[in-house]
């Protein structure tokens, strides 16, 4: 099946009311605890710093930062990296990890589609599975250029469609419909979207499939620790009554097992495809 495929088109033209739609999201991210979920993903983290060429020297600024997987990731190569994410325990838990490494990482609170800062400010500004949640993509993807420096660079590393992550949220939307006028987060993870979203300032565009691995005893562990850990999980069940969760809880295990690279053979090792995109500044 061709990626193109399996993008959702362009949904209907009524406007979401967007400052309620991001009050929804910031509850969603802040319940469970993404920092536990972000731990099992530090290696594509580190993957999209090599990746983007991070030079020792540089003002990095890690969009959707979380509990600074990228950011930290950038300190480490000797970047001055600067954290934004509009979860203030997140931003906490950044701060605490930069701390235990004797690493120097400024954590901010901010918002993706209205970045505090002056244009041109970053050499390069990097997302690992963030800026990708931004319920506006064009103003998301604006933003991200404005403040990057021409010929700088900006990284991403986003879910695909068609891969367990984008069946999970198009499984989620079957019990809980998205607000009208929402494009899905996993348009981000097309590299023809995102030539679309960037278009006049992108010098060039470089895309790179890529696969992250999680792995788990069993199906049953692996959702019930998104279901403990992950805000979107959490309250996808919460919202549900009891018969509907049960149904969810099914379809998650089937799921899982689907895309169990193992086949079924003792622990799982759930193959989940995503997109990292090196964009130059124009």
């Amino acid at each position: 099946m061709s990626v193109a495929s399996t993008v959702p088109a362009r949904v209907s033209s009524a406007r979401p009311d967007y400052a309620a739609v991001k009050q929804r999201q910031q509850a969603t991210w802040s319940s469970g605890d993404f920092s536990v979920v972000a731990a099992r993903i530090l290696y594509q983290a580190e993957q999209l710093c090599e990746t983007a060429d991070l030079q020792a020297g540089w003002r990095v600024l890690d969009v959707a930062t979380g509990s600074g997987n990228a950011a930290l990731a950038a300190a480490r190569r000797g970047c001055d990296a600067v954290g934004v994410d509009y979860v203030p325990a997140l931003l906490e838990r950044g701060r605490i990890r930069a701390a235990a490494e004797h690493l120097s990482v400024e954590f901010l609170e901010g918002d993706a589609e209205n970045l505090p800062f002056p244009d041109g400010s970053f050499d390069a500004v990097i997302s690992i599975y963030g800026v990708m949640f931004a319920p506006q993509h064009e103003r998301a993807a604006a933003e991200l250029a404005r403040v990057c420096r021409p010929g700088g660079r900006m990284a991403l590393a986003c879910w695909t469609p068609e891969g367990f992550i984008g069946e999970t949220f198009r499984l989620f939307t079957r019990y809980l419909p998205p607000a009208p006028g929402l494009q899905p987060p996993v348009r981000w993870g097309d590299e023809a979207y995102q030539r679309e979203l960037f278009g006049d300032s992108a010098a060039s565009v470089t895309s790179y499939p890529r696969t992250a691995i999680f792995r788990y005893r069993s199906a049953e562990e692996n959702v019930d620790f998104f279901r403990t850990y992950y805000g979107p999980t959490l309250r996808a069940f919460e919202s549900l009554p009891a018969d509907r969760r049960q149904a969810l809880n099914e379809d998650m295990l089937a799921l899982a097992r689907r895309f169990d690279r193992n086949s079924g053979s003792g622990p799982i090792a759930i193959a989940a495809d995503y997109l990292e995109t090196v964009i130059v500044r124009k």
